[in-house]
Protein backbone atom coordinates (compact mmCIF):
# COMPACT_ATOMS: atom_id res chain seq x y z
CA UNK A 1 0.00 0.00 0.00
CA UNK A 2 1.23 3.56 -1.01
CA UNK A 3 -0.02 6.86 0.17
CA UNK A 4 0.74 10.43 -0.41
CA UNK A 5 -0.74 12.99 1.42
CA UNK A 6 -0.46 16.97 0.80
CA UNK A 7 -1.01 19.54 4.09
CA UNK A 8 -2.02 22.58 2.91
CA UNK A 9 -0.64 25.81 4.79
CA UNK A 10 -3.18 27.29 7.64
CA UNK A 11 -1.67 31.06 7.47
CA UNK A 12 -1.81 31.22 3.28
CA UNK A 13 -3.44 34.96 2.03
CA UNK A 14 -6.81 35.54 0.93
CA UNK A 15 -6.93 35.38 -2.77
CA UNK A 16 -6.93 38.71 -4.19
CA UNK A 17 -10.22 37.38 -5.93
CA UNK A 18 -12.06 37.04 -2.81
CA UNK A 19 -14.03 40.29 -3.43
CA UNK A 20 -15.50 39.29 -7.03
CA UNK A 21 -19.04 38.71 -6.70
CA UNK A 22 -21.16 36.57 -9.15
CA UNK A 23 -24.25 38.34 -10.06
CA UNK A 24 -25.51 37.07 -12.88
CA UNK A 25 -25.07 33.94 -15.42
CA UNK A 26 -26.47 34.26 -18.96
CA UNK A 27 -26.21 31.47 -21.98
CA UNK A 28 -26.41 33.09 -25.64
CA UNK A 29 -26.46 31.83 -29.25
CA UNK A 30 -25.97 33.74 -32.53
CA UNK A 31 -29.85 34.16 -34.14
CA UNK A 32 -30.90 36.61 -36.29
CA UNK A 33 -32.88 38.75 -33.85
CA UNK A 34 -28.54 39.50 -32.15
CA UNK A 35 -28.53 42.74 -31.12
CA UNK A 36 -24.74 43.78 -31.73
CA UNK A 37 -25.05 47.07 -30.05
CA UNK A 38 -22.05 48.91 -28.19
CA UNK A 39 -23.16 48.47 -24.90
CA UNK A 40 -21.48 48.73 -21.51
CA UNK A 41 -21.71 47.48 -17.82
CA UNK A 42 -21.18 48.21 -14.05
CA UNK A 43 -19.63 45.06 -13.43
CA UNK A 44 -17.12 43.14 -15.12
CA UNK A 45 -17.76 40.38 -17.58
CA UNK A 46 -16.36 36.63 -18.26
CA UNK A 47 -17.20 35.09 -21.42
CA UNK A 48 -16.37 31.42 -22.39
CA UNK A 49 -16.85 31.01 -26.07
CA UNK A 50 -18.59 27.47 -26.06
CA UNK A 51 -19.04 26.92 -29.68
CA UNK A 52 -18.54 28.60 -33.15
CA UNK A 53 -16.60 31.56 -33.84
CA UNK A 54 -17.15 35.78 -34.06
CA UNK A 55 -15.51 38.85 -32.92
CA UNK A 56 -15.14 40.69 -29.75
CA UNK A 57 -15.53 44.41 -30.21
CA UNK A 58 -14.07 46.80 -27.31
CA UNK A 59 -14.06 50.21 -28.24
CA UNK A 60 -12.58 50.57 -31.39
CA UNK A 61 -10.49 47.32 -31.18
CA UNK A 62 -11.76 44.29 -32.84
CA UNK A 63 -10.62 40.80 -31.89
CA UNK A 64 -11.45 37.61 -33.39
CA UNK A 65 -12.70 34.52 -31.17
CA UNK A 66 -13.59 31.10 -31.43
CA UNK A 67 -14.43 28.01 -28.95
CA UNK A 68 -12.61 27.46 -25.81
CA UNK A 69 -11.66 31.47 -25.36
CA UNK A 70 -11.89 33.10 -22.72
CA UNK A 71 -12.78 36.88 -22.53
CA UNK A 72 -12.91 39.57 -19.76
CA UNK A 73 -14.52 43.05 -20.17
CA UNK A 74 -14.23 45.25 -17.63
CA UNK A 75 -17.16 47.32 -16.26
CA UNK A 76 -17.79 50.38 -17.96
CA UNK A 77 -15.96 49.30 -21.06
CA UNK A 78 -18.43 49.65 -24.20
CA UNK A 79 -18.27 46.34 -25.82
CA UNK A 80 -20.06 43.98 -28.12
CA UNK A 81 -20.26 40.79 -30.15
CA UNK A 82 -20.63 39.34 -33.76
CA UNK A 83 -21.18 35.96 -34.60
CA UNK A 84 -19.86 34.62 -37.55
CA UNK A 85 -23.79 33.35 -39.69
CA UNK A 86 -21.99 30.47 -41.53
CA UNK A 87 -20.58 29.49 -37.63
CA UNK A 88 -22.67 30.46 -35.59
CA UNK A 89 -21.42 31.74 -31.96
CA UNK A 90 -22.53 30.39 -28.34
CA UNK A 91 -20.96 31.51 -25.29
CA UNK A 92 -21.81 31.49 -21.69
CA UNK A 93 -20.94 34.68 -19.85
CA UNK A 94 -21.18 35.60 -16.52
CA UNK A 95 -21.54 39.16 -14.70
CA UNK A 96 -18.71 39.79 -12.16
CA UNK A 97 -18.98 42.64 -9.49
CA UNK A 98 -15.18 43.82 -7.79
CA UNK A 99 -13.34 42.96 -10.41
CA UNK A 100 -10.88 43.96 -13.18
CA UNK A 101 -8.27 42.81 -15.27
CA UNK A 102 -5.50 45.56 -16.02
CA UNK A 103 -3.78 42.93 -18.62
CA UNK A 104 -4.41 45.53 -21.32
CA UNK A 105 -5.00 49.39 -21.48
CA UNK A 106 -8.32 48.98 -23.22
CA UNK A 107 -9.98 47.39 -20.47
CA UNK A 108 -10.36 43.60 -21.96
CA UNK A 109 -8.21 40.22 -22.34
CA UNK A 110 -8.79 37.65 -24.69
CA UNK A 111 -7.03 34.38 -23.18
CA UNK A 112 -6.41 31.17 -25.30
CA UNK A 113 -3.90 27.99 -25.38
CA UNK A 114 -3.39 27.86 -21.64
CA UNK A 115 -2.40 24.96 -19.06
CA UNK A 116 -5.63 25.05 -17.24
CA UNK A 117 -8.09 26.16 -19.78
CA UNK A 118 -9.82 22.72 -20.43
CA UNK A 119 -10.48 23.04 -16.02
CA UNK A 120 -12.04 26.39 -16.38
CA UNK A 121 -13.90 25.45 -19.24
CA UNK A 122 -15.49 22.32 -17.22
CA UNK A 123 -16.16 24.74 -14.24
CA UNK A 124 -17.74 27.48 -16.15
CA UNK A 125 -20.39 24.83 -17.50
CA UNK A 126 -20.77 23.39 -13.93
CA UNK A 127 -21.86 26.62 -12.90
CA UNK A 128 -24.17 27.24 -15.69
CA UNK A 129 -25.58 23.48 -14.91
CA UNK A 130 -26.08 24.63 -11.39
CA UNK A 131 -27.91 28.03 -12.21
CA UNK A 132 -30.05 26.04 -14.51
CA UNK A 133 -31.17 23.32 -12.09
CA UNK A 134 -31.33 26.20 -8.97
CA UNK A 135 -30.57 23.45 -6.55
CA UNK A 136 -30.52 24.10 -2.53
CA UNK A 137 -27.33 25.69 -2.10
CA UNK A 138 -26.52 26.54 -5.59
CA UNK A 139 -25.61 30.17 -4.86
CA UNK A 140 -22.82 28.77 -2.52
CA UNK A 141 -21.71 26.15 -5.22
CA UNK A 142 -21.98 29.09 -7.79
CA UNK A 143 -19.64 31.95 -6.24
CA UNK A 144 -17.15 29.03 -4.95
CA UNK A 145 -16.80 28.11 -9.06
CA UNK A 146 -15.96 31.15 -9.94
CA UNK A 147 -13.44 31.60 -6.96
CA UNK A 148 -12.16 28.66 -8.61
CA UNK A 149 -12.29 29.56 -12.45
CA UNK A 150 -10.55 33.36 -11.51
CA UNK A 151 -7.87 31.36 -9.94
CA UNK A 152 -7.30 29.22 -12.59
CA UNK A 153 -7.03 32.12 -15.06
CA UNK A 154 -4.48 33.76 -12.67
CA UNK A 155 -2.48 31.42 -12.76
CA UNK A 156 -1.20 32.53 -16.35
CA UNK A 157 1.06 35.43 -16.51
CA UNK A 158 -0.42 37.92 -18.81
CA UNK A 159 -3.36 37.96 -16.40
CA UNK A 160 -3.61 40.27 -13.73
CA UNK A 161 -6.83 40.88 -12.32
CA UNK A 162 -7.74 43.38 -9.59
CA UNK A 163 -9.94 44.10 -7.02
CA UNK A 164 -12.51 46.89 -7.96
CA UNK A 165 -12.40 49.72 -4.42
CA UNK A 166 -16.00 50.83 -4.21
CA UNK A 167 -16.05 54.47 -4.38
CA UNK A 168 -19.04 56.78 -3.88
CA UNK A 169 -21.32 57.17 -6.21
CA UNK A 170 -24.47 59.19 -7.15
CA UNK A 171 -27.51 56.37 -7.42
CA UNK A 172 -29.02 59.16 -9.50
CA UNK A 173 -25.67 59.65 -11.99
CA UNK A 174 -25.41 55.67 -12.21
CA UNK A 175 -29.19 55.39 -12.95
CA UNK A 176 -28.80 58.28 -15.94
CA UNK A 177 -25.67 56.74 -17.17
CA UNK A 178 -27.50 53.43 -17.69
CA UNK A 179 -30.37 55.20 -19.49
CA UNK A 180 -28.37 57.02 -21.52
CA UNK A 181 -26.31 53.81 -22.82
CA UNK A 182 -29.94 51.98 -23.63
CA UNK A 183 -31.13 54.61 -25.23
CA UNK A 184 -28.70 56.45 -27.23
CA UNK A 185 -30.18 56.68 -30.06
CA UNK A 186 -33.18 58.59 -29.64
CA UNK A 187 -33.65 62.21 -28.80
CA UNK A 188 -32.42 62.29 -25.40
CA UNK A 189 -32.58 66.00 -23.38
CA UNK A 190 -31.16 67.51 -20.43
CA UNK A 191 -34.38 68.01 -19.05
CA UNK A 192 -36.00 64.39 -20.12
CA UNK A 193 -32.61 62.83 -18.08
CA UNK A 194 -33.00 65.28 -15.13
CA UNK A 195 -37.30 64.60 -15.01
CA UNK A 196 -35.90 60.74 -15.23
CA UNK A 197 -33.87 60.65 -11.92
CA UNK A 198 -35.94 63.25 -9.62
CA UNK A 199 -33.30 66.05 -9.97
CA UNK A 200 -33.15 69.45 -11.67
CA UNK A 201 -31.15 69.68 -14.57
CA UNK A 202 -28.54 71.98 -13.20
CA UNK A 203 -27.77 69.87 -10.25
CA UNK A 204 -27.72 66.58 -12.73
CA UNK A 205 -25.19 68.24 -14.92
CA UNK A 206 -22.72 69.33 -12.52
CA UNK A 207 -22.93 65.87 -10.44
CA UNK A 208 -22.84 64.41 -13.42
CA UNK A 209 -19.89 66.53 -14.68
CA UNK A 210 -18.64 65.33 -11.31
CA UNK A 211 -18.68 61.96 -11.17
CA UNK A 212 -17.83 60.97 -14.65
CA UNK A 213 -15.84 63.82 -15.78
CA UNK A 214 -18.04 65.80 -18.57
CA UNK A 215 -21.82 66.41 -18.93
CA UNK A 216 -24.82 64.52 -19.60
CA UNK A 217 -25.19 65.17 -23.15
CA UNK A 218 -21.29 65.31 -24.16
CA UNK A 219 -21.48 61.62 -22.35
CA UNK A 220 -24.17 61.10 -24.70
CA UNK A 221 -22.59 62.12 -28.14
CA UNK A 222 -19.89 60.21 -26.84
CA UNK A 223 -21.48 57.09 -26.73
CA UNK A 224 -22.78 57.66 -30.10
CA UNK A 225 -19.74 57.60 -31.65
CA UNK A 226 -18.64 54.67 -29.87
CA UNK A 227 -21.05 53.16 -31.93
CA UNK A 228 -20.72 54.98 -34.98
CA UNK A 229 -16.82 53.99 -34.85
CA UNK A 230 -18.26 50.20 -34.98
CA UNK A 231 -20.41 51.02 -37.95
CA UNK A 232 -18.23 52.77 -39.64
CA UNK A 233 -15.83 49.59 -39.69
CA UNK A 234 -18.15 46.81 -39.77
CA UNK A 235 -20.95 47.59 -42.07
CA UNK A 236 -21.53 49.78 -45.83
CA UNK A 237 -23.97 52.04 -44.62
CA UNK A 238 -23.77 55.63 -45.64
CA UNK A 239 -22.67 57.97 -43.30
CA UNK A 240 -26.63 59.97 -43.84
CA UNK A 241 -27.03 56.79 -42.31
CA UNK A 242 -25.18 55.87 -39.39
CA UNK A 243 -25.82 59.55 -38.39
CA UNK A 244 -29.27 59.37 -38.73
CA UNK A 245 -29.70 56.15 -36.74
CA UNK A 246 -27.36 57.32 -34.21
CA UNK A 247 -29.63 60.03 -33.19
CA UNK A 248 -27.48 62.94 -34.72
CA UNK A 249 -30.23 65.51 -36.14
CA UNK A 250 -27.80 65.77 -39.68
CA UNK A 251 -24.69 64.79 -41.14
CA UNK A 252 -23.30 68.26 -40.45
CA UNK A 253 -23.48 67.80 -36.96
CA UNK A 254 -22.22 64.20 -36.90
CA UNK A 255 -19.39 65.26 -38.99
CA UNK A 256 -18.52 67.46 -36.43
CA UNK A 257 -18.78 65.61 -33.69
CA UNK A 258 -16.57 62.85 -34.93
CA UNK A 259 -13.27 64.52 -36.17
CA UNK A 260 -13.57 66.35 -32.05
CA UNK A 261 -13.55 63.10 -30.43
CA UNK A 262 -11.56 60.87 -32.99
CA UNK A 263 -9.06 63.63 -34.45
CA UNK A 264 -10.41 62.30 -38.31
CA UNK A 265 -13.34 62.51 -40.39
CA UNK A 266 -15.84 59.52 -39.98
CA UNK A 267 -14.86 59.15 -44.28
CA UNK A 268 -11.10 58.69 -42.95
CA UNK A 269 -12.08 56.11 -40.57
CA UNK A 270 -13.50 54.42 -42.47
CA UNK A 271 -11.00 54.01 -44.74
CA UNK A 272 -7.95 53.59 -42.30
CA UNK A 273 -10.33 50.32 -40.60
CA UNK A 274 -10.39 49.03 -43.47
CA UNK A 275 -6.61 49.27 -44.83
CA UNK A 276 -6.53 51.99 -46.70
CA UNK A 277 -9.56 50.78 -49.14
CA UNK A 278 -11.57 53.01 -50.48
CA UNK A 279 -15.43 52.48 -50.81
CA UNK A 280 -18.01 53.75 -52.38
CA UNK A 281 -19.08 56.61 -50.23
CA UNK A 282 -21.03 59.63 -50.33
CA UNK A 283 -18.73 63.11 -50.56
CA UNK A 284 -18.72 64.35 -46.57
CA UNK A 285 -19.50 67.69 -47.56
CA UNK A 286 -23.03 66.32 -48.42
CA UNK A 287 -25.80 67.75 -45.52
CA UNK A 288 -23.33 70.36 -44.58
CA UNK A 289 -21.13 67.88 -43.46
CA UNK A 290 -17.44 68.77 -41.97
CA UNK A 291 -16.54 70.54 -44.77
CA UNK A 292 -19.09 73.73 -43.69
CA UNK A 293 -18.26 74.17 -40.45
CA UNK A 294 -19.28 77.63 -39.51
CA UNK A 295 -22.19 77.19 -40.96
CA UNK A 296 -25.73 78.46 -39.97
CA UNK A 297 -26.63 75.10 -39.93
CA UNK A 298 -23.67 73.87 -37.87
CA UNK A 299 -24.02 76.29 -34.93
CA UNK A 300 -27.49 75.78 -34.94
CA UNK A 301 -26.18 71.82 -34.02
CA UNK A 302 -23.94 72.70 -31.28
CA UNK A 303 -25.88 74.83 -28.64
CA UNK A 304 -27.21 71.93 -26.72
CA UNK A 305 -24.81 69.31 -28.11
CA UNK A 306 -26.46 66.04 -28.55
CA UNK A 307 -29.91 67.66 -29.12
CA UNK A 308 -32.36 69.01 -31.67
CA UNK A 309 -32.24 72.72 -32.30
CA UNK A 310 -34.81 73.46 -29.73
CA UNK A 311 -33.19 73.34 -27.21
CA UNK A 312 -32.09 76.56 -25.22
CA UNK A 313 -28.61 77.66 -27.01
CA UNK A 314 -26.00 77.35 -24.78
CA UNK A 315 -25.55 81.07 -23.95
CA UNK A 316 -28.74 81.44 -22.27
CA UNK A 317 -28.84 81.79 -18.72
CA UNK A 318 -30.40 78.72 -18.04
CA UNK A 319 -28.12 76.66 -20.24
CA UNK A 320 -25.02 78.12 -18.55
CA UNK A 321 -26.27 76.82 -15.76
CA UNK A 322 -27.26 73.48 -16.40
CA UNK A 323 -23.99 73.02 -18.73
CA UNK A 324 -21.49 75.07 -16.73
CA UNK A 325 -19.07 72.72 -16.74
CA UNK A 326 -18.68 72.45 -20.54
CA UNK A 327 -18.10 76.08 -20.31
CA UNK A 328 -14.07 75.15 -20.57
CA UNK A 329 -11.72 75.93 -23.29
CA UNK A 330 -12.11 72.79 -24.76
CA UNK A 331 -15.45 72.50 -25.17
CA UNK A 332 -15.95 76.19 -26.51
CA UNK A 333 -13.35 75.10 -29.40
CA UNK A 334 -15.24 71.89 -29.92
CA UNK A 335 -18.89 73.07 -29.72
CA UNK A 336 -18.79 76.38 -31.86
CA UNK A 337 -16.21 76.31 -34.79
CA UNK A 338 -13.53 78.72 -34.10
CA UNK A 339 -12.76 81.79 -36.63
CA UNK A 340 -16.22 82.53 -37.69
CA UNK A 341 -17.96 85.80 -37.12
CA UNK A 342 -21.42 83.60 -35.97
CA UNK A 343 -19.52 81.39 -33.73
CA UNK A 344 -17.98 84.58 -32.21
CA UNK A 345 -21.45 85.44 -31.66
CA UNK A 346 -22.81 82.65 -30.57
CA UNK A 347 -20.19 82.18 -27.29
CA UNK A 348 -20.45 86.01 -26.33
CA UNK A 349 -24.76 85.57 -26.18
CA UNK A 350 -26.39 85.96 -23.15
Amino acid sequence: MSTQQYILRQNAAAPETEQARLLYITKAQYSEEWDSSLHTHDCAELFLVTGGRGSLHAGSVTVPVTADDFIIVNGGVPHTETSDPKDPMKYIVLGVKGLETRSDPGGYAVLRHFSEQRQAAACMRMLLQEAEAAQPGYEAVCHNLLQIILLLLLRREAVILHPVVPGPKSRECSLVRRYIDSHFKENLTLEQLASMASLSKYYLAHAFQKEYGLSPIRYLTRRRIQESRFLLAETDHSLTHIARVLGFSSLSYFSQAFRRIEGVSPKEYRQNSRGGVKGVEEPEGTDNSAGTEGTKDAKGEEAPEGTERKEAPEGTEDAKKAEGPERTEDAKGAEEPKGTKDAKGAEGSG
